[in-house]
């Protein structure tokens, strides 16, 4: 082979090569436009109006849960206030029990003071045995034939709650 015909075998090859793109040189060349002062500040404006949209949200979580935890603890701790004056009106009870006048009138007051912050009386003379809410030290038989429902039949000792929340059982004499 001669050097003319080798010269065309290595371009016969060269085809198989891929085409040269020159349009990409083109783009990188070309400048993207620079963006304006304005589109920078609109930029800048959405992304703190995102952050401030996203700090508000979290700080009215926030609040919401720092009230929700303040009322909680107020609520208990007007409740471990009750629950020591559980002894005084106790006292009082026992008083009135003994024919003392004047300790009825304190017991009057402070159960009227509690009541529309709280305070739950127990007092379940005659009604159904509840074990949640009543302590039975005393049970008495129920006559032949009559039906094995418990009733408190006598009230030792007042019992009290706070919002639902059971200070003190009711101690309860309970037939059946």
């Amino acid at each position: 082979m001669s050097d003319a015909a080798a010269g065309e075998a290595d371009e016969a090859v060269e085809p198989d090569d891929p085409p040269v793109d020159d349009s990409a040189d083109e783009i990188r060349d070309e400048e993207l436009p620079e963006p304006t002062p304005l589109e920078i500040a609109e930029a800048a404006r959405e992304i703190y109006l995102t952050d401030l949209q996203r700090v508000s949200a979290e700080f009215a979580n926030f609040r919401k849960q720092a009230d929700k935890r303040n009322q909680e603890v107020a609520a208990r701790a007007r409740g471990d206030v009750a629950e020591r004056l559980l002894p005084v009106l106790d006292a009082c009870d026992l008083a009135i029990s003994h024919g003392d006048v004047g300790a009825e009138a304190i017991r009057s007051a402070l159960v009227t003071a509690l009541e529309p912050v709280g305070l739950e009386v127990i007092d379940p003379l005659h009604a159904p045995f509840d074990p949640n809410c009543h302590e039975a030290v005393v049970h008495e038989p129920t006559g032949e034939g009559t039906p094995g429902s418990q009733v408190v039949t006598e009230v030792l000792r007042r019992g009290y709650g706070w919002h639902g929340r059971i200070l003190r059982p009711a101690m309860v004499k309970v037939r059946g």
